[in-house]
């Protein structure tokens, strides 16, 4: 399983690139608090931008996928 500080290391600094529950191995009802928390208070050396893509389960949105900008920010 592919945590989020490895993703996060392997994108140089400015970089834009795409997180997502699939990426994570995590089911979209447990990717969307935490993608949440991000849009909030900003990731662990990334912040989000754009608007995050949601999918339907059950007949709830919820966030599946996030596009996020590096920061300089240690990991």
């Amino acid at each position: 399983m592919a945590s989020i500080d490895d993703v996060v290391r392997k994108q140089k600094a400015g970089a834009q690139f795409v997180i997502s529950a699939q990426m994570l191995r995590m089911k979209p009802q447990d990717f969307d608090p935490l993608a949440l928390s991000w849009l909030e208070e900003g990731g662990p050396g990334f912040n989000v931008i754009g608007v995050p893509h949601r999918t339907v389960v059950d007949g709830e949105f919820l966030i599946s996928r996030v596009t996020v900008i590096r920061t300089t920010a240690p990991v």
